[in-house]
């Protein structure tokens, strides 16, 4: 009989690729026969960083991003698009915040794009990235803070930190005006403590305190914890990738005028890095606290599960979810059993559009177009959503994810039918699933969504001698 396994590698584990191993060394080999250099075809003993991570370099890709990002075609391309989008918004947009946004920002992306044309190679990306952070996000985000000005949103969430503390409840009874209502879970209350604890007397406290800052302090930790699981080397922080994504006009306008989608995009791209690198209690956390931030955020249950499952088998994956479910309904139970009807008008409602009291969120996405003839078109919208994310759901059964790429594809993908054709929508609501196509192959360093073999299974092993 001949083995076709690589000597000194040991079985793999799991429901379909198993568990990453490190090679195991071989025992019992006869030295060489006579002196000299080892063998080129002798495999190397990988040291692995981390329980479950793959030690073998990514595969190489032509299209990969990190390479393309350092054109410099690309990046006076990417720097002038950024100023087109936010010069828009003072001719566009009736809102004050997103036009001072606008003003301040479209300068900055002007300046950047200069940068890397003019500045020697080494540093132009790293000059420009800094200035289009201070211009599309620091700046405007100072000024708006120090003035008290903010989107609604914002002042939903503070308010709601005051109900916790005093009443118990993050809810109002009765809603009267379109400020009322809550359209978010009980966690989400948390980033409105600070300003309680704060206050708004002095500047400091009125920066310190906004809920925005904790949003873009959310996102930026789970970023960097996912790249740190999913980078395929030991390698410094990813503080240029992440500067300029935070300075993308996907990011920074949300960053500066509201912000309450951030810590969700955080939290998913985190949960999907945990979960491809077995951190099964960490996951479940993670995905708790998705779960009770925004309805929205439940997709992502059960792709980060069924990646556990296709990874690493049945037991890590019943782990994840047992702690995830448990955790979250913990945190929703009291409002579930206090006020169950405040929170099924304001939290599903309210954002469906079946309400007396419509949301402000309105974006031309086809949804809110078909919405707008009536409750036939509302009817149609609601029924495509719905089929839509059943085909979603039948694909991610059939088709399980194989890498935190691929599951970050399908949880995005999902999400931006649902954002797309849900009665009511904004724009800004796709950065969550743009962010998660971007993120983990940033992180990965490849394009595509599939493991790439380790080298003992990518060789062609020689052949074992008869047992």
């Amino acid at each position: 009989m001949v083995s076709t396994r690589t000597p000194g590698s040991s079985r793999p584990r799991g429901r379909f690729t198993g568990r990453t191993r490190t090679p195991a060394q071989t025992t019992g080999a006869e030295p060489p026969s006579r002196p000299g250099p080892p063998s080129s075809t002798t495999l190397p003993r990988p040291f692995p960083r981390q329980r479950g991570e793959s030690t073998f370099p990514p595969t190489p890709d032509r299209w990969n991003p990190a390479r393309l990002a350092s054109l410099r075609w690309v990046q006076l391309i990417g720097c002038l698009i950024a100023a087109g989008w936010a010069a828009a918004f003072p001719l566009v947009s009736d809102l004050d915040n997103q036009r001072l946004w606008g003003l301040v920002a479209a300068p900055a992306y002007v300046l950047a794009g200069l940068l890397c044309l003019v500045l020697p190679r080494r540093f132009a990306a790293e000059a420009a990235a800094v200035v289009a952070l201070l211009g599309a996000v620091v700046a405007p985000l100072g000024l708006l803070a120090v003035n008290g000005r903010h989107q609604s949103e914002v002042m939903v969430v503070e308010r709601s930190a005051h109900l916790l503390l005093t009443s118990g409840d993050v809810y109002l009874p009765h809603p009267v005006v379109v400020t009322d209502y809550n359209p978010y879970l009980p966690a989400m209350s948390l980033f409105g403590l600070p300003r309680q604890l704060l206050g708004s007397s002095t500047a400091f406290a009125r920066v310190a305190g906004d809920a925005r800052i904790w949003f873009a302090l959310t996102f930026v930790v789970c970023l960097l914890a996912a790249w740190r699981l999913l980078r395929p080397t030991r390698e410094r922080a990813p503080l240029l990738p992440l500067a300029i994504l935070t300075a993308s006009p996907l990011i920074a306008l949300a960053l500066a005028v509201g912000g309450v989608d951030l810590p969700l995009i955080g939290v998913c791209c985190l949960a999907m890095a945990l979960a491809e690198r077995d951190r099964t209690v960490a996951a479940g956390l993670v995905l708790a606290l998705a779960c009770s931030l925004k309805w929205t955020a439940w997709p992502a249950l059960p792709v980060a599960v069924l990646l556990l499952w296709r990874l690493y088998g049945r037991r890590p994956a019943a782990r994840t979810a047992l702690i995830a479910t448990g955790v979250s309904a913990a945190v929703l139970l009291p409002s579930i059993l206090t006020e169950p009807t405040a929170l099924r008008d304001q939290v599903v409602r309210f954002p469906l559009g079946m309400t007396a009291i419509r949301t402000p969120a309105g974006s031309p996405l086809p949804g809110k177009v078909l919405a707008g003839f009536g409750p036939t078109g509302h009817t149609v919208s609601l029924a495509l959503m719905t089929l839509a994310l059943i085909g979603v759901a039948i694909w991610l059964v059939a088709r399980p994810p194989v890498s935190a790429i691929a599951a970050a594809d399908l949880l995005a993908g999902g999400l931006a039918i649902a954002f797309t054709l849900a009665p009511a929508g904004r724009f800004g609501y796709l950065a969550l699933p743009a962010v998660l196509m971007i993120w983990p192959r940033l992180a990965a360093r490849r394009w595509s969504s599939r493991r790439p073999l380790p080298p003992s299974r990518a060789a062609a092993p020689e052949p074992a001698l008869p047992l």
